[in-house]
């Protein structure tokens, strides 16, 4: 498998720590770049910031019209998709591919989050939990489950007690609070411990979650070098 396109920004000459931050539906992995200068992160932890772009590909939910999307959307409800289960296990394993990159770069896969937004979001959970190593950490923003069968049947024990923290906006009207809450409870329900955070925002991020995620990558990093 080729590996994505992606955009690289690295907080030092020598990263010891690698975040893979995917974006949301029609985006591309310029969209979160920005975030990296607000994020206040310690500079002792040298970190390398990996942006993929998501193919191009027909989505059916906006009448097959060809943009940058992680799987197809069949059809978007308030509560609830449906989506193509073959996309979605494809872009799973093309973030697999660069967790595996960054281990031949010399990062650890204890050492790599991985981070992302609305349909990056369910990509970032679904490869998260179901990856065979343990990972750094997990960060679901503005997101869902989309397939509960490959969610928990393909999950393992590597990343059973992974840190994971999801925020949502509380106006969010492309995926409603509603979908994200339900993916909350699923995970807790599993046994998962989730930190949850709600924003009076549309579907969006905001400085205080942006705030709230470099205090807690900062927090995560200090706990893995101090192991």
């Amino acid at each position: 498998m080729s590996l994505l396109p992606a955009i690289e920004i690295a907080t030092a000459k020598e990263a010891q720590f690698a975040v893979i931050w995917l974006h949301g539906l029609g985006a591309d992995g310029s969209d979160f770049v920005p975030v990296v200068h607000e994020l206040g992160l310690n500079k002792d932890f040298g970190t390398r910031f990996v942006f993929p772009h998501a193919p191009y590909r027909a989505v059916t939910c906006n009448g097959g019209y060809e943009m940058r999307a992680w799987y197809d959307i069949i059809s978007l409800e308030p509560h609830s998709r449906r989506i193509d289960e073959a996309g979605l296990v494809e872009s799973r394993d093309a973030v697999r591919a660069l967790i595996q990159r960054e281990n031949e770069r010399g990062i650890p896969s204890q050492n790599i989050f991985l981070a992302g937004f609305s349909q990056g979001g369910a990509v970032a959970y679904l490869t998260a939990l179901t990856h065979g190593e343990r990972l750094g950490g997990l960060i679901a923003l503005s997101t869902y489950i989309p397939s509960q069968q490959l969610q928990f049947d393909e999950a393992t024990p590597a990343n059973r007690d992974l840190p994971i923290l999801a925020a949502h906006g509380l106006h969010d009207d492309v995926v409603s609070p509603a979908l994200g809450k339900a993916a909350r409870d699923l995970l807790r329900e599993a046994g998962y411990s989730l930190a949850w955070h709600e924003y009076p925002m549309p579907h969006s991020v905001c400085i205080e979650e942006v705030e709230l995620i470099g205090d807690w990558l900062n927090a995560r990093c200090g706990e893995i070098v101090g192991a």
